[in-house]
């Protein structure tokens, strides 16, 4: 599973952004069922912001929001997030065997 979370990040506030992300992502990375997390800037929009995280699966991702650390830690960024869906099940590729 993938977990995208896009931010727009007024340039004044650009530095605590990443620093705060980067504490948040401390924060998962010892989470069950966590594979990866990274930030990233868009090229061509540098306001705009995507934390990506890789997971076992939806449930250990939705869980790892629920703890309090991770929770205290995402809060400072919660106004500067972009209202979509951000949960994504991957398909196998082209080719992947089927059962």
């Amino acid at each position: 599973m993938l977990a995208i979370t896009r931010y727009r990040v007024p340039p004044a506030e650009t530095d605590v952004f990443v620093r705060t992300a980067q504490d948040v992502l401390r924060a998962i990375e010892d989470s069950p069922g966590h594979l990866s997390g990274r930030l990233a800037r868009a090229v061509d929009d540098p306001e705009l912001w995507a934390m990506v995280t890789d997971w076992e699966g939806a449930g250990f991702y939705r869980r790892a929001l629920g703890d309090y650390d991770v929770r205290l830690a995402l809060i400072p960024l919660s106004r500067l997030a972009i209202d979509e869906a951000g949960a994504y099940e991957i398909v196998p590729g082209p080719d992947a065997r089927a059962g």
